[in-house]
């Protein structure tokens, strides 16, 4: 599973970028996310990643990985439960709203 989630990473960065989520969808939809990675992206405690600045393709393959469950160890499982319920739209929004903030 992670020779393909690495292999997966490795590809989004040869190509193209695909059509960007809604960043202010993303602002409205990341409430969800606040308790762990704060209000402005970085992260209320050192357990947990900051998400500003982060490569939009990255977080987008990072969230899909965790809810198709190829993801694991760490945190993997509380994500599991929060990304459960999110839609591509809206995992593409959350990445752009996290990679348009300053880290």
């Amino acid at each position: 599973m992670k020779v393909r989630l690495i292999a997966a990473l490795l590809l989004s960065c040869s190509m193209p970028a695909l059509a960007a989520g809604n960043s202010s969808a993303g602002q409205e939809k990341s409430v969800r996310c606040l308790a762990c990675h704060g209000a402005d992206g970085k992260a209320a405690a050192p357990i947990y990643p900051n998400l500003a600045g982060q490569h939009e393709a990255y977080l987008v393959l990072a969230l899909q990985a965790y809810k198709s469950g190829a993801r694991s160890g760490g945190q993997a499982e509380v994500m599991k439960a929060f990304v459960a319920g999110l839609s591509d739209d809206d995992i593409d929004d959350l990445a752009a709203y996290y990679a348009g903030l300053k880290p």
